[in-house]
């Protein structure tokens, strides 16, 4: 009771130390995170755009409700970059929406579903196909009630409408804006039409070896800073990785073409139950082909009767050519060894037909558009029988012309079918007559011409699978071999390769890996290693073994950039051409200045060349490939006159104007003035898009969530 009663006594105490270690506690916590600081999970928000935040909240539950839409062959990360490019835009655009107080009423809303294929939803249309706005609304009203969930996928389309009816809005305006007057169009008409004659020399850059420029690092580094908007780099690394695949051994392999082969015949097996030896009949043997293959085989019994084209392409000539009961195996097929039995054959059992579909108002199951009478359709089809029997006639091109079936444009041809898949009548006419035979049926469809091409047999095979994967042996020897490479790179760095090579492995690298990539070269989708590569944790030289689909990967991280401008390094297979070029074109221009024509040629062994016809809109030059800066010159010249030495894409050209014909006037531009004004607004979208984004300052969180 003591003790107690000082407890009681010193609860304030208590309290206050309880209170103390808890925070101690919690902010230790804080500091000691491993996702404190850059590379962490800080903060709610997967961007922010212009200011304002997108909440990863928000964010995660539309990536969820996309990924409900575009089904499983878009992967994780595809899905999160198309919520994304929606994000951003939506916040773009949407300031500029709010600063010009563009909204979307209902009424408007109506009038952007006319426009769309949103009109094509028969729930929104009357009696006479045509979308109604009213009916629209009771739909959509009708969902609100009945059908909760379809209401609620409505309400998240309906978002999606109301933006690109406010886009539609926006760019419209833009383009109110946007005109090309008629001295623009004649100026575009003349650009495409005056034709230009040249005589010209040109002496190639590559007269002059790369060899013999010498450009320095530090000549480079100048280079780049001095454009530096033209070297931006995004965040990226360097990986090199082994890979450790997951396959069958040469042992596996004939371990299980023996156990399949093993199952051709019958066995003896103790029965416990009945202590005494029963026999187990073999798949040679079998009266329960179902049962055995159920128990024994990858794949079950298929007891459909399939043509030859149905078969397994590298064997179909040789199960077709076996007589029932006949066994042919074990072969390798699509990854598994397999033993193939005939179970059944029917001959002639699949037909191949052409037909021509002559339907009439009240057939049973008619097209309700075909007015023709019975007695028209079966006069209309006698007729083309008739036609299709004279020889020389091309049954296809008559069913093409006058067939009402769907297959008219297929010339009638229905392709191969087995019994039972045509209506009576047809499948009759078609298994009971000869390949060649023409005749007509009538059934329920109304009259058909019909054409038998060809018949072939079908067959029912069984077939023993047994899929070659590697053995719990193989596996173990792949990662123990894996475990053993990744220990030993770490311990030795520098060594990664020298030491995959001594072991015989091939080291595989992949350069320049973004932030937010999936995919890499060899391994497939691999989001993780890429999360690792930029993780804060992981340094050059690090070396790290994950674990991937069918096997390992010891994967090193070779190399990192960083946002910014790039290094002299970096840029130099890029800046070095242009440098280079530089060089060339200032040393030609000085070997070759103050001189004519015919001397530049016979300084530098090259001809005098002639092109005729140029124009700006079309500026290859032949022989000397695109040139749009010296097709250029020449519109500007006037007819005789030589111009100076002129710097194009391949090297340094004098040329001269020798002839020019005008393009033929015209009464009115209007046409290329339109033309001008019609291309410039269908990139408005593009354009004022892109204008904007670039003017945005955009802080992408995705690859710390993702």
């Amino acid at each position: 009771m003591a003790v107690l009663e000082n407890i009681r006594k010193r609860t304030t105490v208590l309290i206050l130390i309880i209170g103390l270690a808890l925070f101690a506690f919690v902010i230790s916590g804080v500091f000691t995170s491993s996702n404190f600081g850059a590379g962490g999970k800080v903060g709610s928000a997967v961007a922010e755009i212009n200011g304002e935040e997108i909440s990863i909240d928000d964010f995660r539950q539309k990536v969820e409700t996309a990924s409900r839409r575009v089904g499983p062959t878009t992967t994780s990360m595809q899905v999160v970059n198309q919520v994304w490019d929606n994000e951003v835009r939506n916040a773009i655009l949407g300031a500029q929406f709010e600063d010009l107080g563009i909204g979307i009423e209902q009424d408007q809303i109506v009038d952007f579903l006319k426009t769309t294929g949103y009109a094509q939803n028969p729930e929104f249309q009357n009696e006479n196909g045509v979308f109604d706005g009213n009916r629209f609304r009771q739909t959509v009203m009708d969902w609100k009630t009945n059908n909760p969930a379809q209401y609620e996928a409505w309400l998240q389309t309906e978002q999606e409408i109301i933006q690109l009816a406010k886009e539609q809005t926006y760019f419209n305006l833009v383009k109110a804006g946007i005109g090309a007057t008629l001295k623009e169009g004649e100026l575009d008409y003349k650009l495409a039409n005056e034709k230009m004659d040249i005589k010209y020399v040109r002496v190639p850059f590559t007269s002059i070896p790369d060899s013999t420029i010498t450009v320095s690092k530090s000549e480079i580094a100048a280079y780049v800073n001095k454009h530096k908007e033209d070297y931006k780099q995004d965040p990226a690394r360097d990986i090199q990785f082994v890979y450790f695949d997951e396959k069958p051994s040469e042992a596996d392999d004939a371990a299980i073409k023996a156990s399949i082969t093993k199952l051709l015949d019958d066995t003896i097996e103790y029965n416990s139950q009945t202590d005494r030896n029963d026999t187990i009949r073999g798949f040679r043997n079998t009266n329960d082909m179902t049962a055995f293959l159920d128990r024994f085989s990858d794949t079950k019994f298929d007891t459909i009767y399939k043509a030859k084209k149905a078969l397994p392409l590298s064997v179909a000539d040789t199960l077709m050519a076996l007589e029932v009961g006949e066994i042919y195996g074990p072969y390798k097929e699509s990854g598994s060894y397999k033993i193939s039995k005939m179970m059944g054959r029917k001959p002639n059992g699949s037909v191949k037909a052409s037909h021509i579909l002559l339907t009439y108002e009240g057939a049973t199951r008619a097209n309700p558009e075909i007015k023709r009478t019975k007695e028209e359709a079966e006069a209309k089809a006698k007729e083309l029988l008739s036609e299709a029997k004279k020889a020389g006639v091309v049954f296809s091109e008559l069913a093409r012309d006058n067939s009402d079936g769907p297959s008219a444009p297929q010339g009638g041809d229905l392709g191969y079918f087995q019994r039972g898949v045509m209506v009576p009548k047809f499948n009759d006419f078609a298994f009971g007559n000869p390949v060649g035979t023409i005749g007509l049926v009538e059934t329920d469809f109304g009259f058909h011409v019909i054409k038998i091409d060809d018949k072939e047999d079908v067959v029912q095979i069984a077939t023993l699978s047994r899929e070659i994967v590697p053995s719990e042996e193989t596996i173990n020897t792949l990662f123990t071999d894996a475990t053993k490479f990744e220990m030993a790179t770490i311990d030795d760095e520098g060594a990664f390769s020298d030491i995959a090579k001594s072991s015989e492995y091939f080291v595989r690298p992949v350069n320049k890996i973004k932030q937010l990539d999936e995919n890499l070269p060899g391994l497939g989708k691999q989001r993780n290693i890429v999360q690792w590569a930029f993780s804060a944790d992981t340094n050059v030289g690090d070396i790290k073994r994950f674990n991937i689909n069918n096997g390992y990967a010891v994967v090193q991280l070779t190399g990192t950039y960083e946002e910014g401008v790039m290094s002299a390094e970096d840029a130099s297979a890029l800046v070095l051409p242009i440098i280079r070029k530089e060089r060339k074109a200032a040393q030609i221009i000085a070997a070759n200045k103050g001189k004519s024509m015919d001397a530049i040629a016979s300084g530098n062994n090259v001809t005098v060349s002639t092109a005729s016809a140029l124009t700006v809109k079309s500026p290859t030059i032949p022989g000397a490939g695109s040139e749009p800066a010296i097709v250029g010159a020449a519109f500007g010249m006037k007819e005789g006159e030589t111009s100076g030495l002129l710097e194009g894409n391949t090297g340094i050209f004098m040329i001269e104007l020798t002839k020019r014909t005008e393009a033929p006037k015209l009464d009115n531009y209007s046409t290329y003035a339109n033309t001008l004004k019609s291309n410039a607004a269908n990139r408005v979208g593009t354009d004022v898009y892109n204008a904007l984004k670039e003017a945005s300052e955009i802080e992408d969180n995705r690859a710390i969530f993702y």
